[in-house]
């Protein structure tokens, strides 16, 4: 199982920079960052928020091992051809680790306050699957050609094409139409959830790839919860519950809940940064998790004999 960690966009660059090659350096597979322009909360709007694709192409030419990615880029915020050529270059900086994670769009705000269209959420997917088209079409073929109602290219070229396979990462939760566009469209599916959760989610997308015969290990599957370390974490986890899928506890509690995850198919887990505290914590609950838990699932500590690079607890 990889190993990812999800870099908060509030921080400074030089504060971004130092967790990626802090996350690096101790074995982590990959950093992904979110694509939004501001807290989805009106009291916060004065809470700084980098771009994502700033800052991956950033990461790409100084961070060189881990794979990047963007979790995700609503399909709402830039014409997909311009997403395409965006994520190419970045692809090309990095020496192909970039995944160009997208998602349908949702954060009300962001919309309302840029003045960006949303649309109803039959029309954001009806974009989004037109979006897919294109993305995929930019990625493998010379040219493409679309002629559809959202978008309309004529002999498009991507030039240069992605050095590496640049996976496409769909964002989703959607048991009918997303579960289908995925199993159409996606290298990679990513949900939040839970072990319990996850259950429950990948019914659909098991059910919508066997129905076009596709095989289910082709399809790579990551998801990301709310990380409480400490003997008090799993509580704290069960209490947050009802606003953000959770998971806390010991080292020990973490590889069992991870390790239910595992049973079932689960290719990557993503922590999200904003639980782990800030500076020197944040890089203390990063050793933990490597170190501590990885090893379990065949992680960096697993890897180097029960150390994660350059770190020795």
């Amino acid at each position: 199982m990889r190993f990812s960690f999800w870099i908060s966009a509030s921080h400074p660059w030089e504060e971004i920079l130092a967790q990626a090659r802090h996350a690096e350096a101790t074995g982590w597979d990959g950093v992904y960052v979110a694509d939004h322009f501001m807290p989805n909360d009106d009291a916060a709007l004065d809470q700084p928020m980098q771009e994502c694709f700033s800052v991956l192409a950033g990461l790409a030419a100084a961070v060189p091992r881990l794979r990047l990615g963007s979790l995700v880029a609503a399909a709402t915020y830039r014409h997909p051809a311009v997403l395409a050529k965006q994520a190419a270059t970045i692809d090309q900086i990095s020496g192909g680790r970039l995944v160009l994670g997208v998602g349908a769009g949702w954060q009300v705000n962001e919309h309302e306050r840029y003045g960006i269209e949303l649309g109803s959420v039959r029309d954001r997917i009806d974009r989004f699957e037109e979006a897919c088209q294109v993305w995929r079409g930019l990625r493998d073929d010379d040219r493409t050609t679309i002629e559809g109602e959202h978008y309309r290219l004529t002999d498009a070229p991507l030039v240069p094409k992605p050095t590496g396979p640049l996976p496409l990462l769909i964002g989703s939760s959607g048991q009918q139409r997303m579960a289908r566009i995925v199993a159409r469209y996606a290298d990679e599916w990513n949900t939040w959830s839970t072990p319990t959760l996850w259950r429950t989610k990948r019914e659909g997308y098991e059910r919508a790839l066997d129905e076009i015969g596709r095989d289910p290990s082709s399809l790579h599957r990551s998801t990301q919860a709310l990380v409480l370390l400490g003997a008090d974490g799993r509580a704290k986890a069960e209490e947050l519950a009802a606003i953000r899928p959770a998971i806390g506890g010991t080292s020990e509690q973490l590889v069992e809940a991870i390790g239910d995850w595992a049973e079932q198919g689960l290719d990557e887990l993503i922590v999200p940064g904003f639980t782990l505290g800030a500076g020197a914590q944040t890089a203390d609950a990063l050793d933990q998790l490597i170190t501590e838990v990885a090893p379990a699932f065949g992680g960096a500590g697993a890897r180097d004999g029960g150390h994660g690079h350059g770190v020795d607890r």
